[in-house]
C-alpha cells in the first residue's frame, strides 16, 4: 500500500516568498477577492500550496 504524505499549509509569509509580492498585497487581493484562495485557521491565514499553484497557473493563461 502506497502511504500519502500530506503538504503543509502554507503561511501568508510562505505564499509572499513563493509569488514574489509582498503579504500586504495578499491581504489586499483577499479582501477583493481575486488573489489564491485562503482559509482561517483560528485567527491565522493559511494557503493550500495546490490552490496557489493552480491560481498562479490561471493567472498565466
Amino acid at each position: 500500500m502506497r502511504s500519502r504524505t500530506i503538504e503543509p499549509l502554507w503561511t501568508a509569509e510562505d505564499v509572499s516568498t513563493f509569488l514574489g509580492v509582498p503579504v500586504s498585497t495578499l491581504y489586499q487581493w483577499r479582501y477583493r477577492r481575486i488573489g489564491p484562495r485562503a482559509s482561517r485557521v483560528g485567527r491565522h491565514l493559511r494557503y493550500d500550496p495546490a490552490d496557489v499553484r493552480a491560481w498562479l497557473s490561471k493567472q498565466a493563461a
